[in-house]
């Protein structure tokens, strides 16, 4: 074994060769660094699709701009997100906004006041109250649906690039560069609740959370490699994950996903999902020996701006979305 020695990380320069120069140093900076050169030889493959895995309250934190540049920039192909999250995407699309707070702060007070609190970020109820009617009146439009949830969401970005042509959203640039968003616990978030409100109007609306689980596992079943992405992770890091298992199956050997990156900060010992490690996955077949992975236990509002900063200053390209 030949011991590579540590080198004091230089602050000076671009994002991208301060993130380069964080692989060479320890503990968790160098597992973010190490992250960018994952996501990096991904977006290099021509023969990888990359799944990104969004959960937590990433839109309400801040992080909107930096999920559409990724998808701009066709630095990822299928997003699977929590519901919350695309809901929170489609009322900042529409004008409507999440607030700096504080965390120190009378939550029976904000309740009076009619203002939700998301640790240090704040809303207004009824402002989310009308965009669950939205929703529902949107069900009401293209009603009897039967459909997946990223067939439903795809329909949902191009109404509102249709109504609100100034906004910008997560979805709506999905829409644009032709990324798939899937919801797969899509009733456990405000556009659950927008369709309950639209089932007890009559309206004929059915999300098939089985047609999800098939439309992406047949995306991985095509695929020649493909590399996931977890912000977080819960529902939608696994759901990426059993694809694998899916594709075994059905005797479409993928052996595992190429390339795998998490940030969290969730730990494996708790037994919860999001703390879960790759070498864990290992026994599944989710992931492989070889696979070139990576997990930075940090918090994903730190650790996502830097990423997307450090993959875009790097000038590294790609075509369309696969």
């Amino acid at each position: 074994m030949v011991l590579k020695p540590t080198i004091p990380v230089n602050p000076l320069g671009d994002i991208s060769l301060l993130l380069k120069g964080m692989t060479n140093t320890g503990f968790q900076g160098r597992k973010l660094g190490e992250s960018v050169e994952i996501w990096s030889e991904m977006i290099k493959d021509p023969d990888c699709t990359i799944l990104l895995g969004l959960s937590g309250a990433m839109i309400p934190g801040g992080m909107q701009k930096c999920l559409v540049e990724l998808v701009e920039r066709h630095f990822v192909d299928v997003i699977v997100s929590t519901g919350a999250n695309i809901f929170h995407d489609i009322c900042e699309h529409t004008g409507v906004r999440h607030y700096m707070g504080h965390h120190h702060v009378d939550d029976g007070h904000l309740f009076s006041k009619g203002i939700d609190r998301i640790y240090d970020v704040f809303a207004y109820e009824e402002q989310f109250r009308n965009v669950d009617r939205q929703i529902a009146d949107f069900a009401g439009e293209i009603a009897p649906f039967h459909g997946s949830s990223a067939e439903f969401i795809r329909r949902y970005g191009e109404f509102l690039l249709r109504t609100h042509p100034e906004g910008s959203s997560l979805i709506g640039s999905s829409v644009r560069e032709s990324v798939p968003v899937f919801i797969p616990a899509l009733s456990d978030s405000s556009i659950g609740i927008g369709l309950l409100m639209a089932r007890r109007k009559g309206v004929q609306v059915e999300i098939d959370q089985i047609a999800d689980v098939d439309e992406i596992a047949k995306i991985v079943e095509g695929s020649k490699k493909t590399g996931v992405i977890y912000i977080g992770g819960g529902v939608p890091k696994n759901f990426i994950q059993q694809t694998q298992v899916i594709a075994s199956i059905y005797e479409n050997r993928q052996e595992g996903h190429a390339y795998a990156i998490q940030y969290t900060t969730d730990a494996p010992h708790w037994g919860g999902l999001s703390g879960c490690t790759f070498e864990e996955a290992i026994s599944w077949g989710k992931e492989s020996v070889q696979t070139s992975r990576a997990q930075c236990f940090c918090d994903a509002t730190i650790a996502l701006p830097l990423v997307t900063a450090a993959l875009i200053t790097s000038g590294i390209m790609r075509e369309k979305a696969r």
